[in-house]
């Protein structure tokens, strides 16, 4: 007697589990996206401190693009660069700006750089939304731009003169660096 009631009881159990998990399951279609909690570092501040721009210090910037020297003609709101890169005829200048708005808005940059004829690339570095926009005419020369802190920031770069290369990968690794540094 005691077998067919443990044997009722676990039919019992074997039922409503099956009837729960197939009530309880569904397929859901689409593509899984990011979720959008915001900026990561909201109260975060990018400006000229200590001698730094973007929280990078002169010798940061040049190891990150790998350039043999580096000048520094203008700091403050915008910070300007002169790199270079080899010796000769293989010597490569490079310009570069970083930038930072406290109260910028990711989306009015994007505008902005798709206006003046750039072809933007939608982009995360370091769980920053981000985009790349690339247009070369007086060499090439891309920007990235992320949402960070309370506005955005941005990296510049272009290879004085030339037309080749990926100034998008250096402008990348200093955005990078720059949403690693720390104060």
């Amino acid at each position: 007697m005691l077998q067919g009631v443990c044997r009722v009881a676990f039919l019992i159990a074997a039922v409503t589990a099956t009837a729960t998990a197939t009530g309880c399951s569904q397929t859901v279609t689409g593509t899984a996206q990011r979720s959008e909690s915001g900026v990561p570092d909201a109260g975060r501040s990018y400006g000229y401190v200590d001698d730094r721009c973007g929280l990078l210090d002169n010798s940061s910037i040049q190891s990150t693009l790998a350039a043999d020297e580096v000048t520094r003609p203008y700091s403050g709101a915008v910070c300007q660069y002169i790199l270079s890169r080899g010796t000769g005829q293989q010597a490569t200048t490079i310009d570069a700006t970083f930038s930072w708005f406290d109260k910028g808005s990711l989306q009015r940059e994007r505008d902005v750089a798709a206006a003046r004829g750039a072809v933007v690339t939608d982009l995360v570095v370091e769980r920053h939304k981000t985009f790349s926009a690339r247009r070369d005419i007086t060499g090439a020369a891309c920007s990235a731009t992320a949402a960070a802190g309370s506005g955005v920031l941005s990296w510049w770069v272009q290879y004085r003169g030339q037309t080749g290369g990926d100034p998008c990968a250096d402008a990348e690794k200093l955005l990078s660096a720059t949403l690693r540094s720390d104060m």
